[in-house]
């Protein structure tokens, strides 16, 4: 699943949104370096990631997360947004460079993009790109493997198996195969988490 797919979905029971986001393991968390890294240096290459357009002096941009165009104030607006949504996540991965980049995204990154939003200036983009450009990596590149997605509001979990999330209503679900697998991923869940009124099923 990619981490941008999070942004978007609410539980199917009763559309709460959003969901938490607790991930076990990412597919190739060998990528975070290279995003990181790119980051650090501020070298990232935004030419096929950030389109900037213009329209009767109304400025407009599209990125990989947000593909349609939409004029710059919007644009700002839910890549702040979509920054937000990592509150949501807890990475209990045993990637370092996972947590560290997640939690750059959740503070400088996201400064530097809201700084920039109380005086926006197109001609003053180059100062967010590196940032534009690491968020689109982290929520397109990224491919989470294993994962739970859990419901506040009915206290329903998911699970994200094979990099799918399994979000089917309970009458579909197979609760001998879910309970087996987050069984073998319980030591990832904290006695918070597993003393809850669980449902469909009890871990």
């Amino acid at each position: 699943m990619k981490p941008w797919l999070f942004d978007i979905l609410a539980c199917p029971m009763d559309k709460h949104y959003p969901l938490k986001l607790i991930i076990f393991s990412y597919e190739n968390p060998d990528e975070f370096k290279a995003i990181f890294e790119a980051y650090e240096k501020r070298t990232a290459d935004s030419e096929d990631i950030i389109e900037i357009s213009r329209e009767k002096e109304i400025s407009y941009l599209k990125d990989n997360i947000f593909i349609q165009k939409n004029p710059i104030e919007t644009y700002i607006e839910l890549i702040i947004s979509s920054i937000n949504e990592l509150d949501y996540i807890i990475d209990k991965s045993q990637s370092e460079l996972s947590s560290k980049c997640l939690k750059l995204a959740g503070t400088d990154v996201k400064n530097k993009i809201r700084e920039f939003s109380k005086n926006i200036d197109i001609d003053q983009i180059d100062r967010i790109l590196p940032e534009l450009v690491f968020l689109n990596k982290i929520k397109i590149e990224i491919e989470i493997e294993s994962g739970v997605l859990f419901c506040e509001k009915c206290n329903r979990w998911f699970p994200i198996i094979e990099t799918i999330p399994q979000m089917l209503p309970d009458e579909y679900r197979e609760e001998r195969k879910e309970i087996e697998w987050i069984q073998s991923k319980k030591n990832l869940l904290d006695e918070t988490f597993l003393n809850q009124d669980l449902k469909p099923f009890k871990i």
